[in-house]
């Protein structure tokens, strides 16, 4: 059985990711249509050894289209989903816009597989944020063997994470300083090259920033209500590759050895965790890669149960292209296969 899937945003960073992991993964595609916006119609781009012209998302009929990756941005995702998920498609959004709502479930299959049962309420998937689908990764064996508490998250996140200008902004102005000239800033509020930004998207009422907000709620609800989680979140001058420093306070006690031990065996999960020069996982390492990489495990001598990890992965696949085409692949098995017998 194979199905026919729309990538809307398909010369995004996103989209295109989309394109490469469905073809590398050998996804049962019978027809697989590009979409963009009208400025973008008939701009080609790659799926497997074939090139594709867009199609214009505004002009498209989506009767008989099986699968939707929406990769396009949260106001794309209000207009558009519910109109798809209307024609029969199943819509995988990867915009925050519906992953808070209470019909939409928000899934990491290597964590939360079961929530896919409950998408016919709306016919829309959501795809998490592209920081917590790997720390959930890293965080679900870990709950599971000791259950979690309390966990601080620091963001170190690429410039890819806001799109392809502000990795443009990244490069000019990296240029710009190596050769004297005056550094242009648009995409971000300060200089990003050769500098951290302590703010990623906007600043909410309490002083949180709306990516720290969503590290929380969202792992609540992929993973459990109960874990208390704060996080700073900071915006790093590396193109691709997202990392985090996690600090875990348990209920029961958990040593280091056991949790390696435990992540060693999680689905997902690749541990690189030596300690010795080299022996850890750097952005610039897990780029083109599947794997959510853990390293730095170590206990925290401060707290009762507490535990250090240094998790690592690839935004746009991981955080965003990745987990979408795998919660395609869940969905078929669990669903859309059945349907089709």
């Amino acid at each position: 059985m194979s199905y026919r899937v729309a990538v809307v945003g398909a010369t995004g960073n996103v989209g295109r990711e989309m394109l490469n992991i469905l073809s590398e993964r050998k996804f049962p595609v019978s027809e697989l249509i590009p979409l963009a916006s009208r400025r973008s119609l008939n701009t080609e781009v790659s799926f497997g050894d074939r090139n594709l012209k867009c199609k214009a998302l505004d002009q498209f009929d989506f009767t008989g289209v099986d699968i939707v990756l929406l990769a396009a941005g949260g106001e794309t995702a209000k207009e558009w989903a519910p109109k798809m998920a209307a024609k029969g498609a199943v819509v995988i959004d990867n915009s925050s816009h519906f992953r808070m709502d209470s019909d939409v479930p928000l899934i990491v299959p290597e964590v939360n597989p079961e929530a896919i049962d409950t998408y016919t309420k709306r016919n829309i998937i959501a795809n998490p944020n592209c920081s917590t689908a790997q720390l959930v990764v890293a965080l679900k064996p870990l709950h599971d063997a000791a259950v979690i508490k309390r966990a601080i998250v620091s963001t170190y996140q690429s410039v890819s994470g806001s799109g392809k200008d502000a990795m443009d902004e990244l490069w000019t102005q990296t240029r710009a300083i190596m050769v004297g000239d005056s550094v242009e800033k648009s995409k971000y509020t300060k200089q990003i090259a050769f500098n951290v930004i302590p703010h990623c998207d906007d600043f909410m009422e309490d002083g949180s920033t709306k990516e720290e907000w969503k590290l929380n709620v969202e792992t609540k609800k992929i993973l459990d209500p109960k874990i208390k989680l704060t996080a700073t979140s900071v915006r790093v001058p590396v193109f691709v590759g997202h990392s985090e420093a996690v600090n875990l306070e348990f209920e029961n006690p958990i040593t280091d050895d056991e949790a390696r031990e435990v992540l060693r065996n999680a689905p997902g999960v690749l541990l690189v965790d030596k300690r010795e020069d080299e022996g850890y996982v750097t952005p610039i390492e897990c780029v083109g890669d599947y794997a959510t990489f853990v390293s730095r495990v170590r206990m925290d001598p401060t707290i009762e149960n507490g535990l250090n990890i240094w998790v690592v992965s690839d935004n746009l696949r991981k955080g965003a292209a990745l987990n979408a085409v795998q919660i395609a692949e869940l969905l078929v098995e669990r669903h859309l296969s059945k349907k089709a017998a």
